[in-house]
């Protein structure tokens, strides 16, 4: 029999920031790295959680929740990223938060050749749409880059990405 393994404790730590800073919509393309906060949010009646078909769409519902008077978060994996370029600069122009937190593929440990143009080309594609790009690489340190990158963006109405390592989520190990 395999040994249990242990849920990380890094989820719950964004999670209980989300709750610290109000957040009140949660829209998110499904994704491995995200699925214990997803779960998290999902179980909280306080949290709106939206299945997104792809990311773009989490910019307008995220627009449209800080026209509404809600602070909302976006969760996506990098290769999902370039989904949303276009759409973030609606982002820009109106001077509207948007707080993204993105796992990163394509880094660390990768075993799928088809995740590295996006996980390499994530910062920069951000950077150059005018989105201030964060990272957070040890687990320990998630909850305080998760609140800084809310403090940002919401006291300054910008767009900010918070990358977390593939190193904190773990890669798959096939060989076994």
């Amino acid at each position: 029999m395999k040994p249990q393994k242990k849920p990380a404790t890094w989820p719950n730590d964004i999670y209980e920031v989300l709750k610290q800073v109000g957040i009140k919509q949660v829209a998110y393309v499904p994704d491995a790295g995200h699925t214990q906060l997803i779960n998290s949010c999902n179980a909280d009646r306080e949290m709106k959680v939206i299945s997104l078909t792809t990311e773009e769409e989490g910019v307008a519902m995220l627009a449209g929740a800080w026209l509404g008077g809600q602070r909302g978060v976006m969760l996506l994996q990098s290769s999902g990223v370039g989904n949303c370029i276009n759409l973030l600069s609606i982002m820009n122009e109106c001077r509207f938060p948007l707080l993204m937190l993105v796992t990163m593929r394509g880094e660390w440990g990768e075993f799928n050749p088809w995740q590295l143009a996006m996980g390499q080309g994530t910062p920069p594609a951000l950077q150059h749409a005018g989105v201030v790009v964060q990272r957070v690489d040890r687990a320990e340190e998630v909850r305080e880059h998760v609140f800084a990158a809310a403090q940002l963006t919401f006291n300054t109405s910008r767009p900010v990405a918070l990358l977390i390592s593939q190193r904190i989520i773990g890669f798959k190990d096939w060989s076994k």
